[in-house]
């Protein structure tokens, strides 16, 4: 369980393709306080961390998960949003992410504004049930708020520190991020269409 409140940036250190699966070895500030066995978000992915060497990490994305994120795409010398699990004492500062991608979306907009940024992205319309104004969302595992949305499109503002601490600065126009739609717009969307 995660909060879509980044934590710090990795680093994409090693891509190693191995079967329909890829191991990615990633530096870090925390990765040296990592166990194995802990449950990270990168980029708002829940991996496993097999193996830790000073400050870098292994995990692997097998074959589903990169079919459903931007993994796949993941290159030497890439810029990741990292996240520790919440700790059970811990503050809900963002919204409940559980680090399960449920598609990608593309930029197609960003706007500079005096102080901060407007993203717009474009995503499948089979998730168009999902995204409601002024509702939470998570990319590259950020917790934002999202607006203007239209059936197949909505923005999100990005202030400074979010700008600065994510690798959201890093965003170009027909790049994806990663997208997990809100657990409980989710589980609304479910029970609505056993009524239907």
């Amino acid at each position: 369980m995660f909060t879509g409140i980044i934590e710090t940036t990795g680093i994409v250190d090693k891509v190693v393709a191995n079967g329909t699966n890829k191991i990615f070895w990633v530096s870090s500030p925390i990765s040296s306080y990592l166990k194995e066995d802990q449950s990270i978000s990168h980029n708002g992915a829940c991996l496993t961390v097999e193996k830790v060497d000073g400050n870098s990490h292994q995990v692997t994305a097998i074959g589903e998960t990169l079919k459903k994120t931007n993994l796949g795409n993941w290159k030497e010398g890439n810029l990741i949003n990292l996240e520790r699990c919440l700790e059970a004492n811990g503050r809900l500062d963002g919204h409940i992410v559980q680090g399960h991608v449920d598609t990608t979306a593309i930029c197609s907009k960003i706007k500079e504004l005096s102080g901060s940024w407007e993203f717009r992205f474009e995503f499948p319309k089979k998730f168009s049930s999902l995204v409601i104004e002024k509702g939470a969302i998570s990319l590259n595992g950020i917790s934002l708020t999202i607006f203007n949305v239209k059936r197949r499109g909505f923005s999100v503002a990005i202030i400074p520190y979010t700008f600065d601490h994510t690798n959201i600065k890093t965003l170009k126009v027909g790049d994806s991020v990663n997208i997990e739609f809100d657990i409980i717009g989710k589980y609304a969307a479910r029970l609505i269409s056993f009524h239907r």
